[in-house]
């Protein structure tokens, strides 16, 4: 059984996964000029890397040490499908988010944390866009 630290270092690397994904996928729109979608999909990282600084800072408040995400493998993308691509990586990520929220173990801090991130994941599966995180 995993300890909730050990469940917020495995959602960092994921969600640094996705903010991989989607900087490599607005670097490829902005460079064929597709400024719609290069918006679209700056939103989504901008939301995917919010999701990676709260989760870092929670791990940190749980005495948690980070690990360093710098060298995590950059990904393969083919703009023409970003789409669906997209769509059925952020169906995952709302499976493995609403998975979670079933672990017994996991403290309300956390569990604050995780349904605000899946309401997001949730927006971004149904919407491929981005913005829906909070400020705080």
């Amino acid at each position: 059984m995993s300890t909730i630290r050990d469940r917020l270092a495995e959602a960092r690397e994921r969600e640094k996964g996705m903010t991989l994904f989607y900087r490599a996928l607005a670097a490829e729109a902005e460079l064929v000029g597709r400024s719609e979608d290069v918006e679209r999909l700056n939103d989504l990282h901008a939301d995917e890397q919010h999701h990676l600084s709260r989760l870092t800072a929670r791990l940190l408040e749980l005495g948690g040490v980070p690990t360093d995400l710098a060298r995590a493998p950059r990904p393969t993308v083919d703009l023409e499908f970003w789409e669906v691509t997209a769509r059925e990586r952020e169906a995952d990520e709302v499976a493995y988010y609403r998975e979670w929220l079933g672990d017994d173990e996991i403290d309300e801090a956390t569990r604050e944390l995780v349904e605000e991130i899946l309401e997001s994941e949730e927006h971004h599966h149904r919407d491929l866009g981005g913005k829906w995180m909070p400020a705080t």
